[in-house]
């Protein structure tokens, strides 16, 4: 029986509501009642996947412009403390902006900031691609650098960042137009920052990794590829290591790039437009962007809102679930 729930809780995943933690006697278990255990538990997920697919009506999804006037925004991240931050790549820095008011710098020198995240102590981590490195900066405003080098040979350019509620992040290493140029390593790259000790290397996909995120339960790592076009998932254990690569979602319209999920776990990718994709996968609706969208994030108080950045602004689009946030 034991055997039975840890494949089932496999099969489950971060997919659906609940998890098989029944407990029964053994000695009360004949073989036909276990078989009906896996018809129900299948029976079960497959409608949860479907309320999942179709509990939102994508005819009312409304996409509205909530700041502008930049020149590229990258690297959303919803603050507990009630602020949007962002990358604004080409000026070289970070900003922060409350609903209601007007953006504020938070960075002004940033190394080229695309992606950003914060931890569980609210310190941020950010990708910094021109500065070819990962750095940590704590509430006070001091800057540590974590990753920087692979064997001895500096990083391509650190593009996205994730950390979970444990302290374990991971971030992509591609390299864009002139990024190529500088490159000391001969693969693009997915790292794994443990909390303590060396980085580790995930993957070396022959396209270039983009955009990351995080399953609600932190078990599975979503990872997007500009050059395949696709998403692939990886399973995390507790100690951050990565196993179970697939592809999870073929052939996106335009290059994948950002991409965050939900507490029910559907999908949503940067690419042409917001692509909506339902835990499995499978394709459900894309909403059109006034420009390109290059990532996303879910925000404010109730964490129902899709914050989109898009080139020169920023959009939001509100949402019926939550966003699978770490901090």
């Amino acid at each position: 029986m034991k055997i039975f729930r840890r494949h089932l809780n496999r099969q489950l995943g971060a997919r659906t509501l609940w998890r098989a933690d029944f407990r029964p006697r053994e000695s009360l278990q004949p073989p036909c009642l276990t078989l009906g255990y896996v018809i129900l538990s299948r029976l079960i997920r497959s409608l949860l996947l479907f309320s999942a697919a179709t509990a939102q009506d994508f005819s009312n999804i409304r996409i509205e412009r909530f700041t502008t006037g930049f020149l590229y925004t990258e690297g959303p991240v919803w603050s507990e403390e009630g602020f949007l931050l962002y990358s604004d790549v080409p000026a070289g820095r970070i900003w922060t902006a409350v609903p209601g008011k007007k953006p504020v710098v938070y960075r002004e020198v940033s190394g080229g900031a695309h992606g950003n995240d914060f931890d569980s102590q609210g310190r941020l981590f950010t990708c910094e691609a021109t500065a070819r490195r990962v750095t940590r900066t704590d509430r006070r405003g001091k800057i540590e650098v974590i990753a920087e080098n692979w064997e001895g040979k500096r990083l391509n350019a650190p593009n996205d960042i994730v950390v979970r509620r444990d302290g374990h992040a991971w971030f992509s290493d591609p390299a864009f137009g002139s990024q190529a140029d500088a490159r000391e390593l001969d693969f693009y790259g997915v790292y794994h920052i443990p909390p303590k000790g060396p980085i580790e290397l995930v993957a070396r996909p022959q396209g270039r990794p983009n955009g990351l995120a995080l399953s609600a339960n932190g078990r599975m790592l979503y990872v997007t590829n500009a050059d395949e076009r696709n998403v692939r998932v990886y399973d995390l254990d507790r100690s951050g290591k990565a196993s179970g690569e697939r592809v999870l979602i073929s052939g996106t319209a335009g290059p994948a790039n950002g991409i965050c999920v939900d507490e029910k776990g559907s999908i949503f990718v940067m690419a042409t437009g917001v692509q909506f994709h339902a835990p499995d996968g499978k394709h459900l609706y894309t909403a059109e962007m006034p420009e390109a969208p290059s990532n996303c994030t879910f925000g404010d108080e109730d964490l129902m809102t899709l914050y989109i950045t898009a080139r020169t602004s920023i959009y939001r689009i509100r949402w019926d679930v939550k966003g699978a946030v770490q901090h």
